[in-house]
């Protein structure tokens, strides 16, 4: 489905749907045309009536690409991507694409899906007549800058699971904790492989000084989107590094544990190794044992109890139990 915000020399935003406007404007004309679900007669439009490239018309028929941008004579194709939370699993990822062909009047933008942040752009250059007024180099700015923003969320979430982890194992762990970490530096990993790509094609928009698809002023605005996709990527190995340490935690908590119930079972085993000696002796399966008075047997009984009392006794006083 095709949407078009048209802002004319003198005039407010108008937005429409379907294919009439999708063309290149009327002189003096700022237009934004945005493509939903994307199939092959959709493509061929954007094809014919803009010129666009067949290979970059080919990229569009897939969403799995790593950002990038590529200059062709009358225009730039650019691929943007974001991260939110995953809906249906709260501990994984969901990666979105956006496809953005950039010329001195028009921006198009191809999506297979619905993006909050993408969306909140559009109703932004919807109710501000100034937003497509600075040219559509600032739409493409508007957008990379709320997919970027929208990812600090997230990570701010991620952080405090990883939080919520490492108490978990000083309270004592659970067996879901380590599942959970595997998770998160799996989402983490999945982050950094989109973020890496992301930071360098925003960073080139910066120096597109010259450009006339690229405005000066815009390439500067760039800068503030690069740092802040930056922080993004310092964020995810700092959240890396956060579940590694827990992950430590989480193996020195589980050999702590091991080390104090073999120590408890050690401690066991010489309370009752001399018990085992004297039972061992004194039921052996003879007719007459030496010493086998009626005294001597009380003795032996007073032994067994008071051997391992006083064993207790004195490994409580060495601070073992």
């Amino acid at each position: 489905m095709f949407k078009v915000i048209d802002l004319p020399p003198e005039g407010k935003p108008e937005e429409t749907e379907g294919l009439d406007r999708v063309c290149p404007p009327p002189a003096g004309t700022i237009r934004w045309i945005d493509l939903v679900e994307t199939d092959k007669a959709a493509l061929d439009v954007l094809g014919q009536r803009f010129g666009f490239h067949p290979l970059a018309l080919e990229d569009c028929a897939s969403f799995e690409l790593q950002s990038k941008l590529e200059e062709y004579d009358n225009f730039l194709f650019i691929v943007l991507h974001t991260i939110t939370a995953d809906p249906d699993d709260p501990s994984d990822v969901q990666i979105h694409e956006v496809h953005a062909f950039l010329t001195e009047t028009t921006l198009v933008t191809v999506h297979d899906n619905r993006i909050d942040a993408q969306e909140l752009a559009w109703r932004r250059a919807l109710t501000d007549e100034t937003f497509l007024r600075h040219g559509p180099d600032w739409a493409l700015h508007r957008t990379a800058d709320v997919m970027v923003d929208a990812i600090f969320p997230l990570l701010e979430a991620i952080a405090d699971e990883l939080e919520e982890v490492e108490d978990s194992i000083v309270r004592g762990g659970a067996g879901g904790d380590l599942a959970r970490i595997f998770q998160i530096k799996r989402s983490l990993v999945k982050m950094r492989r989109v973020i890496r790509p992301l930071r360098d094609v925003i960073g080139i928009l910066t120096r597109r000084q010259g450009d006339p698809r690229i405005r000066e002023r815009t390439a500067v605005y760039f800068r503030d989107v690069h740092d802040h996709t930056l922080r993004c990527a310092e964020t995810i190995e700092e959240d890396l590094a956060l579940a590694s340490h827990a992950m430590d935690a989480y193996r020195s908590a589980i050999s702590n544990r091991t080390n104090e119930v073999v120590k408890r079972l050690t401690i066991v085993s010489a309370i009752f190794l001399p018990l085992m000696f004297l039972t061992g002796f004194w039921g052996q399966n003879f007719t007459t044992l030496p010493f086998s008075t009626d005294a001597v047997f009380y003795v032996m009984l007073g032994t067994m109890l008071a051997l391992p009392v006083g064993m207790y006794l004195w490994f409580k006083g060495r601070g073992l139990l």
